[in-house]
Formats: C-alpha cells, sequence, structure tokens
C-alpha cells in the first residue's frame, strides 16, 4: 500500500527520486513512481550486491532536486537523499567532489556463483576442478598457442566456459588486467602451503621446468614486477634481464624451510562494488508545478541502487 502525502514541503528536509529516475530492481529497471511493495530493488552490502524487499512507499510533493553527475551517469534526486561515501552517507547536495560507492549496473542481470574452496591437489583434470569449485559445466578443446620460452607455438589445452562472472573473478585473482604483461602476483594463491605449491606445480607446467641436477625447478616470465613478488614469497634471489628479454627464478625444493612464506585470506567470491568520481551537483527549481518524490522503506536492507550508485532512506 502506498502513502502518500501530497503537500508541498517548501524548505523541509525531503527524500526520495523523481518520478521517472531509475532504479535498479531485481527484474530490471524501474522508473520510481512504478516501484511497488513487495518489489525486489538492489543493494550494495560489503563488496557484494544483494536484494531487498520494498516494503511501503512513500510520496511526497517538492519544487526543487539535484543531478548528480558522476564518472558514468547523471542521475536526479531530493538534496536531502543519503547517498554511500568511504566516510559513511552524505547528503546528495554535499556530495561534490566526493566519490559514492557504485557497481556496474549492467551486470546486475548476471548469475552469481557461489565460490568454494577446493582443497585437493593440484588436479591434472583442471576441467572437472573448475566444475566442482563454481558448478559451471566446462569442456576441454585442444588448442595451440604461442610460447615465448620456446620461441614455437605449444599445443596444449583450454578449458571453455562461458561466464562474464567467472572472466571478472579472474581477473580480481590475477591482480585485475585481463594482460598477461601487466598481471601483478595472484596473491589468493597464498591461502595455505598445499594451495601455493599447486600454483606453484602448474606454472612450472606452463612456464618453466624442473632441473635434472639439482632440487628445484626454472621459473621464466617477462613480467619481472610478478617474478619479484613471487621470489619474495619463496625467499630467493632475483635479478631481472634487461633489453626486454625473459628473466628467470630459481626456486628450490627447500623453500618452504626459509619462513618467508606467510598465509594470507583473500575474498574469494567478486567484489562488485567500486568508486565513482562526483563531478557536479546541479539545483533544479520547479516554479510552475510540484514535483512528486518516491522514497522507498526496505528490508532486510536499507540502501538501494540508483543507475548502480547506492543510496538510501534515513530510517
Amino acid at each position: 500500500m502506498i502513502d502518500e502525502l501530497i503537500a508541498d514541503q517548501g524548505g523541509a528536509v525531503a527524500y526520495g527520486l523523481p518520478s521517472k529516475q531509475t532504479v535498479n530492481a531485481v527484474d530490471g529497471r524501474l522508473q520510481a513512481r512504478n516501484v511497488r511493495v513487495g518489489c525486489r530493488l538492489w543493494t550494495l552490502v560489503g563488496e557484494r550486491t544483494v536484494q531487498t524487499t520494498v516494503r511501503s512507499v512513500e510520496t511526497v510533493q517538492v519544487r526543487e532536486v539535484v543531478d548528480v553527475v558522476t564518472d558514468h551517469v547523471t542521475f536526479t534526486v531530493a538534496p536531502d537523499q543519503m547517498l554511500g561515501t568511504p566516510d559513511g552517507w552524505v547528503h546528495a547536495r554535499d556530495a561534490a567532489g566526493t566519490v559514492v560507492a557504485w557497481t556496474h549496473a549492467r551486470k546486475l542481470c548476471r548469475k552469481r556463483l557461489i565460490i568454494k574452496f577446493h582443497d585437493e591437489a593440484f588436479a591434472a583434470r583442471y576441467a572437472a576442478c573448475l566444475t566442482a569449485a563454481t558448478g559451471l559445466p566446462a569442456r576441454l578443446e585442444a588448442v595451440t598457442r604461442p610460447s615465448g620460452y620456446l620461441q614455437r607455438d605449444a599445443p596444449g589445452f583450454r578449458v571453455r566456459v562461458v561466464s562474464s562472472y567467472l572472466a571478472d573473478l579472474m581477473r580480481q585473482y590475477v591482480g585485475g588486467d585481463a594482460h598477461h604483461m601487466r598481471q601483478r602476483f595472484p596473491r589468493v594463491v597464498l591461502r595455505d602451503g598445499e594451495t601455493f605449491e599447486g600454483f606453484l606445480q602448474g606454472y612450472t607446467d606452463g612456464d618453466g621446468f624442473r632441473s635434472k641436477a639439482w632440487s628445484g625447478r626454472l621459473l621464466v616470465s617477462g613480467n619481472t614486477p610478478f617474478l619479484s613478488e613471487l621470489a619474495q614469497v619463496v625467499g630467493a634471489r632475483f635479478t631481472p634481464r634487461v633489453k626486454g628479454l625473459a628473466s628467470h627464478l630459481v626456486v628450490a625444493d627447500s623453500w618452504s624451510s626459509r619462513g618467508t612464506f606467510k598465509p594470507e585470506q583473500h575474498p574469494l567470491q567478486l567484489r562488485e562494488y567500486g568508486w565513482v568520481q562526483v563531478h557536479e551537483v546541479r539545483r533544479r527549481t520547479s516554479t510552475n508545478k510540484l514535483l512528486n518524490l518516491y522514497s522507498y522503506r526496505l528490508d532486510p536492507y536499507l540502501g538501494f541502487l540508483v543507475n548502480g550508485h547506492l543510496a538510501r532512506e534515513p530510517w
């Protein structure tokens, strides 16, 4: 049931969105005036997008709203509407020059995966491990790829899955860049010694080899920041090669006795939030007619998304 307060608020505090401003509902974008009790809206809690439910809708009439201009879009709200920032909630009228919490609205409709830590030894059948960890169907494809170490195309297998969520998650694991020469060391593999050892085995199979003369392995990469960080983990000396040549890192089998490995806990789930700059807040005043503002009481979370930007009422 919609509670309507049809009155000119004048200078009183008022919250909400004008009738045509869209919010991010679970079933797709809705104009503010079309949100009803029982509608499910998207919101941000911590690093993830979750759903919350509209329990009541209130309408108030005002003469002034503000346009909030961010990196991605301009949206319109009441001057006193609360927006989420790193320092807490601020009124929209005071948001210029700050950053507000944001998520990519076009990605809200995709299926979310529940990532489970897979603690078995490094698996030769990666596709089976991927399915066990994510629930996604996967298939193997025979491929060839260029090898900088061998200086020729090398045969291999590709595990093929279709999931933009998993693609974003893998970019998060490897430092946020799809280009292999800009990827940082994936610190998610430092969860425990077994996981890290599995990572070393996999890297050796791809870009390295075990020595026949001594107990250890040689890892090869043109990404020197990657090898530098890895060298610190295993307590090894590392001297990058110059003039564009691939660098080598020697990892002795005794690396674990050096005490340089420190387990780290990193989120397995995808971080779905970010921060966007508020470049400008423009006031708009209506002199001819009153403007309807729509606000919502929500449960269990008070926040909701306006074109991907986190907002909430002051209740």
